[in-house]
Parts: C-alpha cells; sequence; structure tokens
C-alpha cells in the first residue's frame, strides 16, 4: 500500500535526508523518544545520534528492555559524543509522564526534540462496533490523552530560554486515511491525535515549536506480522528512510511542512519543487491535514461569519 504524492517513492535513505548532512546536525539539543527501546524509535535513536545530538533520552515502559538498547547505542556510538539515557514511564499514566518531567526539570534537562512514538495497538478487531466502550476509551486515552499531555510538557518547560524553537514530531501511520482491517482503533485514535496535532500547530507559530506529522513507512514486525500476515505488504525493512526522514524534519530545512501530515517516503527536495503542492500549502489551510474529503479550509471559512473564530 502506498500513496505516491512525489515521482520518487523512498524505501531506503538518501542524500537530502542523511543524518551526516551538515545542516541537519543535531549537535547541542536533547531529543527524547517514547517506545524509543526497540523498532522505529530505536532506529530513529540511532539517526539522531548520526546527527551528533548531545543527548538522546528513550522512554518506555520495559526496564529491561530499555537497558538492552542503551547499551547497544552506547557500543555503537562510544566515541560519538551523544549521552544516552533511559526512563521508565508509561504515557498511559498522567502520574508517570508528570513524574518523567519533573525528573528531568530537576536535572537541569531541558527538551529540544520530542518524537512521540509510543502507541497503543489494541484491540485487534474485524467489526469495530463490537469494540467494548472501555478498550477503545483505553486507545484514546494513550494515543490520543497521553500523547497530548507528553506534548503540553514540552511546550511548559520552565527551563526554556526565551525565544528558543522546539520540534515535536508525531510518528503517526498512513492508516490514517487508508484505514486498515481489523485496526480500525488504531487508526482512529492515531488520525484524532494528528488532526489534534494540526489546531495546536495553527496556534503556535513554526519559529515557537515546529510541528510534523508523518508515516514511517511499514516496518516488519512480530506483531504487525500476526496482524496483517508475513506477506500482507512490502515491509519497509529498518525504516531507513523514515529514521533519516525524523532528523530531516526536526530541522529548519522541513519548516514549511509545520502542522502537515506526509509520509516519510515522499522525496523531500520534489515535494518542495513541486508548484501545486507550494500553491496547495499556501492556499488551503487544511491541505495535508486531517479533515473531511472534499471541503476545504476556504470552503469552511466562507461558511461562517468571521466573528466566530
Amino acid at each position: 500500500m502506498s500513496l505516491k504524492l512525489t515521482p520518487t517513492h523512498h524505501r531506503d535513505t538518501y542524500p537530502s535526508i542523511s543524518p551526516n548532512k551538515p545542516s541537519l546536525t543535531q549537535a547541542g539539543k536533547t531529543i527524547l523518544i517514547t517506545g524509543g527501546g526497540g523498532g522505529i524509535g530505536f532506529e530513529i535513536a540511532r539517526s539522531f545520534a548520526k546527527a551528533s545530538a548531545s543527548r538522546i533520552i528513550i522512554v518506555g515502559r520495559r526496564a529491561g528492555v530499555l537497558g538492552e538498547a542503551v547499551g547497544k547505542l552506547r557500543d555503537e556510538f562510544q566515541s560519538g559524543g551523544t549521552e544516552f539515557m533511559a526512563n521508565q514511564a508509561d504515557i498511559a499514566s498522567d502520574t508517570s509522564i508528570t513524574s518523567l518531567w519533573e525528573f528531568l526539570h530537576s536535572k537541569g534537562i531541558l527538551v529540544h526534540v520530542l518524537i512521540l512514538n509510543a502507541a497503543h495497538f489494541d484491540p485487534i478487531a474485524s467489526d469495530t462496533i463490537s469494540i467494548a466502550k472501555k478498550e477503545l476509551m483505553e486507545a484514546f486515552d494513550i494515543n490520543v490523552g497521553g500523547n497530548f499531555l507528553m506534548s503540553a510538557n514540552l511546550f511548559k518547560q520552565a527551563l526554556r530560554p526565551a525565544g528558543l524553537q522546539l520540534f515535536l514530531l508525531n510518528v503517526s501511520t498512513g492508516a490514517i486515511h487508508t484505514p486498515t482491517p481489523r485496526v480500525s482503533t488504531y487508526s482512529i485514535t492515531k488520525s484524532a491525535f494528528t488532526g489534534l496535532l494540526c489546531r495546536v500547530a495553527d496556534d503556535r507559530p513554526v519559529e515557537d515549536v515546529q510541528i510534523i506529522s508523518f508515516h514511517p513507512g511499514f516496518l516488519y514486525s512480530e506483531q504487525n506480522s500476526k496482524v496483517f500476515g508475513k506477506d500482507a505488504f512490502i515491509w519497509d525493512e529498518f525504516c531507513r528512510f523514515a529514521r533519516g526522514f525524523s532528523v530531516w524534519a526536526a530541522s529548519p530545512e522541513a519548516a514549511w511542512l509545520h502542522g502537515r501530515f506526509v509520509w516519510a517516503h515522499w522525496d523531500v527536495d520534489e515535494l518542495k519543487a513541486d508548484p501545486e503542492v507550494l500553491r496547495r500549502l499556501e492556499e488551503e489551510k487544511g491541505y495535508l491535514q486531517v479533515g473531511v474529503q472534499g471541503l476545504t479550509a476556504a470552503t469552511m471559512e466562507s461558511t461562517f461569519d468571521t466573528k466566530f473564530y
């Protein structure tokens, strides 16, 4: 499954998004990645280390997994100058999230880049209406509520100097606009949070917090294999292009995509060079955002008196 907005559809990294590209350096920055103990979260951590991030903090529920991941990162980048930390936290718990940010503040740590990668996939059901309300709300509480609270804490950091730009990356999914059977709860909640971030980006200029949501690709995992079947997709092994894309998205080079949802597969140079894409980004507030197909921002604005905005 793929949606090709650019002629080139990447399944591997390329020079424009290479973490080794000097203009994409993350030197001097602290990166916090939820769900960073494995999968795409771990690969994103590796990419930011290659981009010379000063500190990378991986967050997850399982202390053993985090410890093993940090050990691997330290071994691989022992001469790179990046400090690696692990912090056990559960984004399903408001108390756990609050404790995480209080700990960071107590250590004098300012987070420059927050990458929201942790997600709740259950329940897996072929019939959406059969899902128990409790299970549905649990998915919303984590994929929307937990991610929202993490985002709010990024914005509220007391250690942040006036005028310092922050970066918020939301690892979303192509399933928000191409719903996949049996994972409707996951796609619905991911769509809801991606839409919520679009509104946050409307309220905050890119110079304050740069916000980008993206589909990282179809990463093969044991869980995905059980849900979809081993041969369901052309799997994007290790998502090399996605981890490089995340570094690019956390740089000023991606400022023109503030508040938008994109696929990491799309060639960023072709995307920016496409006059139609640039025109729509300029003229259509809802372009590459979550909304109702067939209705543009201009259509809605003409419907209501401006006094209500």
